[in-house]
């Protein structure tokens, strides 16, 4: 297989598992745990490597995944206390086992192929040459048949407590009151988010790990509000993300994981601006739209309380209606032309009036403000 396909099909694995979990993270507010998690574990290998002096040792990826257990056990013992927040939490509990982490390596692991810079940006570019060989046969990079078990028990995860994560992550209260317990569901997560971030480990880094536990996820959120289309959006995020980041990184020859991570925040931003509903400009459209249709019922509003008044012909008066409405020239006349032209209000001896149809549209919508109120 070419290389090239091979570090795009290990970088779209990671994705996938990555993303798979991290939309229930993003769900339950939890995604700077999933930043924690990916520097904490570090502490989990070292550790597990100096009990047995092998980098491909499987007690590195249990002590990893049981270093991210304890650090969601710190992080929540320390915040159920209530003395400090839980952001403050993994502010103490993160750094702190991360750093000692990076201190036993420092001092006893040195001379060892086990170093910061490869923890948090990682060379994806070198995964590839790890060879997956089975009686003298080579089937591939033992990366990809790494992450492609954790995905397939990821999904298998997800597919099996899908109704339990669900319930669980939108109200524990009803959960363990159908006999559910919102404490398993919650360790068993995150001992997965864990095991997902040991196994990039060496392939991608820190870094990408969480780009992709939160980037993809989070912008998935922004289309959809069904938690199945969320799962399997924020999979496709992921691998647009991946083919562009690699090959924007081929063209600019700049790091792989590095660039990856930066098409994650690309296309997050991308979305962010222009998602149908909940994009910057989607809002930013509605809003104005709001205020138009609002100027709209209060010019309308305006007209039906002064009709007939002894100051009609100066409140309605269509050369002074905006000195008495408090509005802009320019606004009042182009309200006026848009209620006029939707046969709304009409003009008789240069004072507005509203007709029927201004009226019961003004009416209308003036009683749904108040009983919204």
């Amino acid at each position: 297989m070419n290389v090239q396909i091979e570090i795009q099909l290990i970088a779209i694995v990671v994705a996938l598992a990555c993303s798979t979990l991290g939309v229930f993270l993003i769900l339950r507010k939890m995604a700077m745990m999933a930043d924690a998690i990916g520097h904490t574990i570090l502490f989990g290998i070292v550790v597990a490597f100096f009990i047995t002096h092998d980098l491909n040792s499987p007690l590195l990826v249990i002590g990893a995944a049981l270093t991210g257990t304890l650090t969601v056990f710190l992080v929540e013992s320390i915040n159920k206390t209530k003395l400090v927040s839980e952001d403050s939490s993994i502010g103490l509990i993160f750094p702190l086992l991360f750093s000692i982490g990076v201190i036993l390596i420092s001092l006893y692991a040195g001379d060892v192929h086990l170093d910061t810079d490869s923890v948090l940006l990682g060379e994806i570019a070198f995964a590839p040459f790890n060879r997956f060989v089975v009686n003298g046969v080579d089937i591939g990079p033992s990366s990809l048949y790494v992450m492609g078990t954790i995905l397939i028990i990821n999904i298998i995860y997800v597919s099996l407590f899908y109704k339990e994560l669900k319930i669980s992550t939108f109200d524990p209260g009803l959960a363990m009151a159908l006999g559910i317990s919102p404490g398993i569901m919650h360790y068993s997560l995150m001992t997965l988010v864990s095991l997902t971030a040991v196994g990039a480990f060496d392939a991608v880094g820190a870094i990408l790990v969480v780009a992709f536990m939160v980037g993809p996820p989070t912008a998935a959120y922004l289309l959809t509000d069904d938690l199945k289309d969320m799962i399997f959006l924020s999979g496709i995020i992921g691998t647009i993300s991946v083919i562009l980041g690699y090959w924007t990184a081929r063209i600019f020859d700049v790091a792989i994981a590095g660039m990856m991570a930066v098409m994650v925040g690309v296309v997050f931003l991308l979305i962010f601006f222009f998602a149908p509903d909940r994009g910057l400009l989607s809002i930013m459209r509605r809003k104005k739209r709001q205020k138009y249709d609002f100027a709209q019922i209060s010019f309308l509003m305006h007209v039906i309380n002064h009709e007939g008044a002894e100051d009609e012909r100066e409140e309605l008066g269509k050369n002074t209606i905006h000195e008495h409405l408090g509005w802009n020239k320019e606004f009042v006349k182009d309200i006026f032309n848009n209620l006029y032209s939707s046969n709304l209000v009409y003009i008789e001896d240069d004072i507005i009036k509203v007709t029927e149809k201004g009226r019961d549209l003004a009416i209308s919508n003036a009683e749904e403000i108040v009983n919204g109120i």
